[in-house]
């Protein structure tokens, strides 16, 4: 028997009912021979964590643009710990952990530069709108590449899990709802770390009701969030918290916005990223062609508009590669012989 028919024997023995099995996904796009050493879902993980738009999010921000400090999260380090925490509650909860683990690797990979701020931007100056959510789908059905092959023709359960991650969207999987969790603890949780560390709040600004019911530490308070899930959600068909839980993480959350998230502080940088965004959208727009010839490859097997090829060029670039474009570009340099 090969590995990959003996671990999907073996999740019929170890998961919950009503788990997302991976020899009964829904499958790919575009059929293909099963490996025989790895399931489809962990074939998945592998074509996402190999995948040149994984890398990037190393360079692309979470909350904080170019921290002075080493110790700020990234996009990459914030992907990570969605990752660990989400396998952590699908592990306890019997469910498919390769599943989860693909979804929460793949679920940022259509985020822009500067964070929420450039994906605003975009939103702005694509008549169609745009959404990271729905980006990650056009990242890894369309703009990455296995050699010659365009997108990594992920499996349905996986691309439900990303596309649904965020909002008021909802995911068909019980894996799929953990990553929306998951993604609330996590950037929660890293965002007050990083936000003490910058000195915009400090740990004793944060609700001392929250606090004694959540936990007083970064730890604590993830431990809270991920054992109320667990409690309420074990072998049920449904992914919640604890109601007094739920309700105190949402306040928290709530609280981060108030005062991080929308802190003039942290947004004092904005207006720079709308004009150098903005400009670079502008600067293409006029000549679609001076966008690199190896962008648009793709374009002749999908529909688009020249903005979806503008905002998949710009969403793509890390911060410092925008910048650079934009010095490149825009900024005069001294001449010398």
């Amino acid at each position: 028997m090969n590995p990959r028919i003996k671990r999907e024997e073996l999740e019929h023995i170890i998961l919950y009912k009503n788990a997302s099995f991976a020899d009964e996904t829904k499958g790919r796009q575009i059929a293909e021979e099963k490996c025989e050493l790895r399931t489809d879902f962990q074939r998945d993980r592998d074509r996402i964590l190999h995948s040149k738009a994984f890398r990037r999010l190393k360079h692309k921000t979470q909350v904080f643009i170019s921290p002075g400090k080493d110790h700020f999260r990234t996009r990459l380090t914030h992907t990570l710990e969605v990752s660990q925490i989400a396998r952590t509650i699908a592990r306890a909860l019997e469910l498919n952990e390769d599943l989860i683990e693909a979804m929460s690797l793949g679920h940022d990979l259509g985020h822009t530069p500067f964070g929420h701020s450039g994906e605003y931007i975009l939103n702005k100056l694509n008549p169609k709108g745009f959404k990271h959510y729905e980006q990650s789908i056009r990242v890894v059905d369309f703009l990455s590449s296995r050699g010659d092959k365009v997108g990594l023709n992920l499996t349905y359960e996986v691309r439900d899990g990303i596309l649904n991650h965020s909002g008021s969207n909802e995911a068909s999987t019980l894996e799929g709802k953990i990553l929306k969790y998951a993604d609330r603890i996590a950037y929660i949780n890293h965002d007050i770390d990083d936000a003490t560390s910058a000195g915009i709040i400090r740990e004793e600004d944060l609700p001392s009701d929250l606090v004694e019911i959540l936990g007083d530490s970064h730890s604590k308070r993830i431990n809270t969030m991920i054992r109320s899930l667990v409690n309420k959600s074990y072998h049920k068909d449904y992914i919640k918290m604890e109601p007094e839980i739920e309700k105190a993480t949402l306040q928290l959350r709530k609280f981060m916005f108030e005062n991080v998230y929308l802190n003039k502080v942290v947004k004092s940088e904005n207006e720079k990223i709308e004009h150098l965004i903005t400009t670079l959208f502008n600067y293409y727009k006029k000549d679609i062609s001076r966008i690199p010839k190896e962008n648009l490859k793709i374009y002749d097997k999908i529909e688009h508009t020249e903005e979806d090829i503008i905002c998949d060029y710009i969403a793509g670039m890390t911060d410092i590669f925008a910048v650079k474009l934009y010095e490149d570009l825009f900024i005069p340099v001294g001449w010398s012989k």
